[in-house]
């Protein structure tokens, strides 16, 4: 199948570049997003969880959630709608989605439950993300497949495995779409807060998640920031569990870890064994689950069409590349899954601090 490909993947790479800076850089603002600050009329973060990265996010349409019942598809519609690029729909399950859709033809979905990004799609109409055939959409596990969101862990741990994030029903905090009939970008910020259910879980931190999602003509992008509301300390890993579909696992390749070692969690996931880089790409012919540390601010999954995916990122310092292989044999030839992670150390927020990580993905060509 010649998926992602052609001159509407080509394009999306011209407009990648610089959009994200290399090590050592700082990450530049986007216009786009600026222009809706400066509509807004409301802060979308108490005064003081400001970030190091600047002001505080102000969003057109914001709107608090109350009570206990979560608000129907409708009335999302009704509150934060937007015509033409922001709408709120009933899925999978009777689940309330997200759906983005940008002006040159791409969208993405987007579900309340787990923040979880289960489509995202090119303007030609092809299908990036990849939702795995035993997918839950009743709320009974997280959703497996697309961008699951882990947090406050990654892995097996203290907590049950990925953390409570991805099996959270999440707040809609604010939408917005630029009116630049050339570039009207739409993008959804949900938020998780601390309550009971997550205090139950075994995470005893005060905080607030930001979690926004924007489709920047075909490029996907997501900025992921975690404040401590609370008077004391708290650590958590985090990562974007993200699932995408290529053409045979055999065929797929990841560039951009050359020469790095790496901890395998295959033969022992909560005690890794670290193994020693090699200088070619990584070829999934196994059971594959590895953690890249300190990995670089790019990499690119070829996906086995001549066509790749491009993650570019800032502060997701560690990579994980997994694959089930025959433990999950309706569907491993179908996914790689390329992860942006922050694993390898906690991160430590103070009072009133806060910690940010960005992630742009984007198709780009590679003939």
């Amino acid at each position: 199948r010649d998926a992602h490909r052609g001159a509407s993947a080509a394009r999306s790479a011209s407009r990648m570049k610089g959009t994200i800076a290399r090590p050592g850089a700082v990450w530049p603002a986007h216009p786009h997003r600026l222009a809706r600050r400066s509509r807004a009329v409301a802060s979308a973060i108490a005064p003081a969880a400001r970030t190091r990265f600047g002001r505080r996010a102000t969003r057109e349409r914001r709107r608090a959630s109350t009570g206990a019942v979560a608000p129907s598809a409708g009335e999302l519609q009704s509150s934060y709608g937007l015509k033409d690029s922001v709408a709120f729909e009933s899925g999978e399950g009777g689940l309330t989605k997200v759906v983005l859709t940008h002006v040159c033809g791409s969208s993405a979905e987007i579900y309340l439950y787990g923040a979880c990004v289960t489509s995202w799609k090119q303007a030609s109409g092809d299908e990036v993300l990849y939702v795995r055939p035993d997918a839950k959409f009743d709320m009974s596990k997280a959703i497996s497949g697309g961008i699951p969101l882990c947090f406050p862990q990654f892995g097996p741990g203290e907590m049950k495995q990925h953390g409570f994030a991805r099996d959270s029903l999440w707040r809609v905090a604010s939408t917005s779409a630029d009116y630049n009939p050339d570039d009207r970008d739409p993008c959804v910020e949900l938020v998780l807060e601390d309550s009971d259910e997550t205090r139950a879980c075994g995470f005893a931190g005060s905080f607030k998640v930001s979690y926004s999602i924007t489709l920047h003509r075909e490029t996907l992008q997501t900025d992921f920031r975690v404040i401590n509301t609370g008077d004391a300390p708290f650590e958590f890993t985090a990562a974007l569990h993200s699932y995408f579909e290529v053409a045979g696992v055999e065929n797929a390749s990841v560039s951009g870890l050359e020469g790095l070692a790496y901890l395998d969690k295959v033969p022992n996931p909560t005690d890794p064994k670290r193994e020693p880089g090699s200088s070619e790409e990584l070829r999934i012919a196994g059971e594959t689950d590895r953690i890249y540390e300190d990995a670089p601010s790019e990499v690119v999954l070829k996906v086995g069409t001549g066509a790749g995916v491009q993650i570019q990122n800032e502060n997701w310092s560690d990579c994980v590349v997994w694959n089930p292989w025959t433990s999950m044999e309706a569907c491993y030839k179908e996914f790689v899954c390329v992860e942006n992670a922050k694993t390898a150390q906690k991160v430590r927020v103070g009072p009133n601090e806060s910690w940010r990580a960005r992630a742009d993905f984007a198709v780009v060509d590679l003939i």
